[in-house]
């Protein structure tokens, strides 16, 4: 996932992102100013929203203006307990979710992946595509139930095209799920990593499931019956 956290309580935001480290690219906008524009930059799989910002613009403002920009992505207020009717106002503005604070992490990881699915799609925190699961929760993904070993790169890879099926991500799209915005390298390490990832799903008898979009980039689609000369011919390149 990529996550954004607009939090102005040092403390907290520290909590959270301690949280939050294994769930994905998290990025952190100290006002509402820096929230809206990285809103409308980069394509968040959800937004963690303070009500309180420090500057001219509150967390109730952001999430108008991105909503006015028809920024779709899910946004989560994190609101003090006496803010009653700040937190109705934040549901009729657009919001998906509201939590008081102080916030019990637990709550908020299972709070934010149910979003998530249901923002995507989803009803339960196992994404399928034929024999191929994915657990949001856990990280483990199996084939015909026998586990797949990927590295952390590989997962979120697959992760984010298991969550967005069907739709081309192009690398650069790719680029800043993995390392958003930061430190990032060529463009051709997303075509290592997707090779990398083929040849593993291949080896394990799923061929074919990762597609080349030419000149736009890459999509995953259900798993399509394979004839079994060309499932051994994968199979034989995924061993070289």
């Amino acid at each position: 996932m990529r996550i954004l956290l607009a939090e102005a309580d040092i403390k907290l935001a520290q909590t959270l992102k301690g949280a939050l480290r294994d769930y994905g690219v998290l990025d952190e906008a100290p006002n509402g100013e820096e929230a809206l524009e990285l809103g409308r930059l980069y394509d968040y799989d959800i937004i963690l929203l303070s009500l309180t910002l420090p500057g001219p613009l509150s967390g109730h403002e952001v999430l108008r203006r991105l909503r006015a920009a028809r920024i779709t992505a899910p946004v989560m207020i994190l609101s003090e307990a006496s803010q009653a009717q700040a937190r109705i106002e934040s549901l009729k503005l657009g919001a998906d979710d509201v939590m008081s604070k102080p916030l019990d992490p637990a709550e908020l990881l299972a709070r934010m992946q149910a979003i998530v699915r249901r923002a995507k799609g989803y009803s339960d925190s196992v994404l399928s595509a034929g024999p191929l699961t994915l657990c949001l929760h856990s990280h483990e993904v199996q084939i015909n139930g026998q586990p797949l070993r990927l590295t952390a790169k590989e997962y979120a890879i697959l992760e984010v095209m298991m969550l967005r099926r069907g739709l081309v991500l192009t690398k650069q799209a790719f680029l800043d799920h993995l390392y958003g915005g930061m430190d990032e390298p060529e463009m051709k390490i997303i075509d290592v990593f997707i090779c990398n990832l083929r040849k593993k799903l291949a080896k394990a008898g799923l061929g074919g499931l990762i597609e080349t979009v030419w000149g736009r980039g890459y999509v995953l689609r259900e798993e399509r019956k394979v004839a079994p000369a060309v499932q051994q011919s994968l199979m034989r390149q995924a061993a070289a």
